[in-house]
């Protein structure tokens, strides 16, 4: 008994000091120092990593969108909710299974969106634009067409 209480004592304190281990490294990253690469989903599109993997199960992630002048997300849904603030730029947000500008909200920089998932949306980024997504992973793409 008195082993056990012990060994849950120690290991209590290892994850603890390995929890404040991690939160004393922040991670920075900003729209001109992120590593951007292509999105092959969406053409003209950057990402950018930031925190976590978004193909993780059960892991928070985050990381950078970047959008060209009129770049495209086409509809499409995720299995998971997905949050979206607006970093700069204004995008042109919408729900449905097609691009229907005058039903679209139009949304610029500190604007947040929390999309649950299966919900069929859209954004239209009308000149350039770099949003933050967030989720817990998966992170899965369905375009609806």
């Amino acid at each position: 008994m008195l082993r056990s209480r012990v060994f849950l004592t120690a290991l209590a304190v290892a994850a603890l000091t390995s929890i404040a281990t991690a939160a004393t490294t922040p991670t920075i990253v900003t729209p001109a120092t992120a590593k951007w690469q292509p999105v092959p989903q969406f053409q003209g599109w950057q990402m950018a990593a930031i925190v976590g993997n978004p193909e993780t199960p059960g892991a928070y992630y985050a990381y950078l969108l970047k959008a060209p002048p009129g770049g495209k997300a086409l509809p499409h849904f995720h299995k998971m909710t997905e949050n979206v603030t607006v970093i700069s730029g204004t995008v042109m947000f919408g729900l449905g299974d097609t691009i229907d500008l005058a039903k679209a909200k139009s949304v610029g920089p500190g604007t947040v969106a929390s999309i649950p998932a299966g919900v069929h949306h859209y954004a239209v980024a009308q000149n350039g634009a770099v949003l933050e997504i967030s989720g817990i992973g998966p992170d899965t793409t369905t375009f609806v067409h």
